[in-house]
């Protein structure tokens, strides 16, 4: 039996490490649940403890939390050659750790003020407040845009995928699948990025075994 478990939410941001697991070709056992009215059950909190948020994974007796955090340890334990997040004190693993922290730090942060808004507001007016937030996603898509067509591959870094991909594509899909901010413009070089991840072998493995979808 494996060491690792990975406990996965679906439509969450557990693809990310189960992706990069596959990535790793790491053997790991899923505790796998489907929310229920829009949460995830209270036995799979109860098990991953913390705050009750996925991913969480387990590898041995350490529990780890946040995706990026979880990205980070995987990738210096397993990741011998340094192939998805280069060795500490390489200039290039800065590189990758921009987009690692950038996924949520930025665009998952910009994004979900918009989803926040859509629940909770109670009064004024959502569209204008939409109108306003948005701009920020504007800025933040144009970005990775402009950032991908200065790369000679398919992915952030080039021709191969890293950790910067298995943290920014479940963003950049999530903003498009729920309409997050994108109203009034379209970004064609980072909705085919999101399907060049797609179409890894790794991804599409860790979403069979998962299920995955938004």
């Amino acid at each position: 039996m494996s060491q690792i478990t990975l406990y996965f939410l679906q439509a969450s941001r557990s693809i990310r490490i189960a992706w990069l697991l596959e990535a790793l070709e790491l053997d790991y056992e899923i505790k796998f649940a489907d929310r229920e009215s829009g949460k995830a059950p209270q036995w799979l909190k109860d098990e991953a403890g913390g705050l009750g948020k996925f991913p969480t994974l387990r590898d041995g007796d350490l529990l780890l939390y946040e995706s990026g955090n979880i990205t980070e340890y995987l990738c210096d334990t397993y990741d011998k050659e340094h192939k998805l997040l280069p060795a500490v004190g390489d200039p290039k693993r800065y590189d990758v750790l921009h987009w690692v922290h950038a996924a949520e730090a930025t665009y998952a942060l910009h994004a979900l003020a918009i989803l926040y808004c859509r629940w909770f507001q109670k009064d004024g007016d959502l569209n204008k407040t939409e109108e306003s937030l948005r701009v920020n996603v504007h800025k933040d898509m144009d970005f990775l845009d402009a950032s991908l067509k200065k790369t000679e591959g398919k992915f952030l870094m080039g021709h191969e995928t890293t950790a910067a991909d298995t943290m920014m594509e479940f963003t950049a899909d999530f903003v498009f699948t729920r309409g997050l901010g994108t109203q009034g413009k379209t970004w064609p070089r980072v909705e085919q990025y999101v399907k060049n991840c797609q179409s890894t072998p790794a991804w599409q493995k860790a979403q069979k075994k998962t299920g995955h979808q938004l």
